[in-house]
């Protein structure tokens, strides 16, 4: 899994550091595609839990996870934390997905490195891809 390899880089890091290093990673998020970009993102996609515009696309083709998202330039921290679920996770399996733990932000010993409203806007981009996972495999109610 890249998240894996990530999170071994992060784990090497003070917490001053690790905020360095999200705010570098923002650039690796990728654009959204063109069909997306084209028209108004729909309000199902924003992640309500973020102060900042955080909006995500999760689709799932045979079996596996497939990301997109946007965030404002302006938020580099935040967009930083999304490129790391995006890089990290685009691609993978279905299954590895749904076994991330909801508590990320420790797992990934960011919690000293964040404050509350990040951690709880990143806790609720976990939340929202973890339910989109379900809501395709036919597990659970579409997310509001």
């Amino acid at each position: 899994m890249k998240l894996d390899e990530l999170a071994a880089e992060l784990a090497e890091l003070d917490s001053t550091e690790k905020l360095e290093w999200l705010v570098e990673f923002a650039d690796q998020l990728p654009a959204i595609s063109g069909n997306r970009a084209a028209v108004p993102f729909p309000e199902t996609c924003r992640v309500q839990e973020c102060q900042t515009p955080v909006h995500l696309w999760v689709d799932v083709e045979r079996g596996r996870v497939h990301l997109e998202a946007d965030v404002p330039q302006k938020s580099p921290t935040v967009r930083g934390l999304v490129a790391l679920v995006v890089v990290g996770l685009d691609g993978e399996s279905v299954e590895a997905v749904r076994s991330l733990p909801d508590d990320l932000i420790s797992a990934l010993g960011l919690g000293s490195a964040l404050g509350m409203t990040r951690q709880q806007g990143f806790r609720g981009v976990i939340a929202r891809l973890k339910q989109a996972v379900r809501v395709a495999q036919g597990d659970g109610a579409v997310p509001s």
